[in-house]
């Protein structure tokens, strides 16, 4: 009897394990013919590569701003940026005219790569994560021609 059952056991455990393999194959060629095949080193796309920034764009710059200082700071436009605010306590940094947000801690700043074509004064603003409703300027991002 009990073998019987250890059997039954091995027979549905070995039929588990047969479709789990027919459903887990790795994917054929668009045909179905065969398996996967990578294709001709032509035919692979070349990984992007950094190059010398086009002639007349202005080298990239790096600005920090820092919670409670209101700084201004400028860029000129397509001058590609990174934009740090430093703050005192955790919270959400916003470049609302831009669209952009991220989370900053005393330790990590806020962190934006910027590169707009869009001229004007674009306020940064901070908002604790103690009191979201509290939200205050930190400074202000001046993108000129």
């Amino acid at each position: 009897m009990h073998l019987r059952r250890a059997l039954l056991l091995f027979a549905i455990v070995l039929g588990v394990a047969a479709v789990a393999a027919s459903v887990s194959r790795p994917r054929g060629d668009s045909d179905g013919s065969g398996p996967f095949r990578a294709p001709p080193a032509a035919e692979q796309a070349q990984p992007p590569t950094a190059g010398p920034a086009p002639e007349g764009a202005p080298p990239p710059v790096e600005l920090t701003f820092f919670a409670g200082d209101r700084g201004v700071q400028r860029i000129r436009v397509r001058q590609a940026a990174t934009v740090l605010v430093e703050v005192q306590e955790p919270g959400q940094v916003a470049i609302a005219d831009l669209g952009l947000s991220a989370a900053a801690e005393p330790l990590t700043p806020a962190r934006f790569d910027l590169l707009t074509g869009r001229t004007g004064r674009h306020a940064i603003t901070f908002s604790p994560a103690a009191d979201e409703d509290a939200a205050q300027r930190v400074g202000t991002l001046v993108v000129q021609e």
